[in-house]
């Protein structure tokens, strides 16, 4: 069973950044993987997906500020976080979506991202 494992989560202030990684325990060149985050008390929404081609899509609320990567060799998907504000804290995650809100991966730990004021 294929496993996600995310990582590079921490605590920074505003203004900071944070890289986060996501390695996958099987091929993703095929895949379009999409980070995603859950505030506590609230829904997990998407951040950023990149395709197996390279491109790339952003929530209009990181738009400019955080890059989505990925490392086909290696099985790993990247989120460069930049300019971090209190409101992007949360659990981040990395699957790869299906559409119809279904995922190709059960779904890993994620990695927690707090950005204090």
């Amino acid at each position: 069973q294929v496993q996600l494992v995310e990582s590079g989560g921490g605590l920074v202030q505003a203004g900071g950044s944070l890289r986060l990684s996501c390695a996958v325990s099987g091929d993703i060149s095929r895949d379009v993987m999409g980070w995603y985050r859950l505030v506590p008390g609230s829904y997990r929404e998407w951040v950023a997906f990149i395709a197996s081609s390279g491109i790339t899509n952003y929530a209009d609320f990181v738009k400019g500020r955080f890059t989505i990567s990925r490392d086909n060799a290696n099985n790993t998907v990247y989120l460069q976080m930049n300019n971090l504000k209190p409101e992007d804290t949360a659990v981040y995650y990395c699957n790869a979506p299906l559409g119809n809100n279904l995922y190709n991966y059960l779904w890993g730990q994620g990695t927690q991202v707090t950005v204090s004021s």
